[in-house]
């Protein structure tokens, strides 16, 4: 197996090349305007990348996330979240590498097995980088106005975190 998918790639290119030669197609120019095409959205997109990282950076070393995980315990508590999986809570509608860190953190403190890295992991399988995503798909294109997206996708994630406690719970018997 590992032998074909190591012929998969330079199968593909070479049945490119040979369409492109039998339709007389310009496929070196073809190939050079889709990279420079690909070269403007990264471009246009840096900024907003930039600035996601940048306030990411900020929640973690101004000590912001810890504040709102001690505000949010006892609510967190009366829908059955644990409370240690409240970092991951916040975060991962942000950034999905920060979110990512954190449930390794969680997994190293607790374990995977215990009730909050039951926890985390749902979070961490049922919920999005809705910020991540909302900046970066409206960014490309260029669309302003973000109507229902944000709030129908923090709706979601809300939604998820509230529900992941109880699902352990059913489904894990935790």
């Amino acid at each position: 197996m590992s032998e074909l998918s190591a012929w998969i790639v330079p199968a593909f290119a070479a049945m490119v090349a040979a369409l492109c030669l039998l339709r007389r197609a310009p496929a070196f120019d073809a190939f050079t305007e889709g990279a420079r095409e690909g070269l403007r959205s990264c471009v246009s997109l840096l900024p907003t990348l930039i600035g996601l990282v940048m306030a990411v950076s900020m929640l973690r070393a101004s000590g912001a996330l810890e504040l709102a995980c001690a505000a949010l315990t006892p609510l967190a508590r009366a829908f059955g979240l644990p409370p240690e999986s409240l970092p991951l809570a916040l975060m991962k509608p942000v950034s999905g590498s920060a979110s990512t860190a954190l449930l390794s953190q969680l997994f190293t403190q607790l374990s995977p097995d215990s009730f909050a890295g039951r926890v985390a992991s749902v979070l961490a399988g049922s919920t999005e980088t809705a910020l991540y995503c909302i900046a970066v798909y409206f960014g490309a294109v260029g669309k302003r106005e973000r109507t229902c997206a944000l709030p129908a996708a923090l709706a979601g994630h809300l939604a998820a975190c509230l529900s992941a406690g109880w699902a352990v719970r059913l489904f894990l018997g935790a």
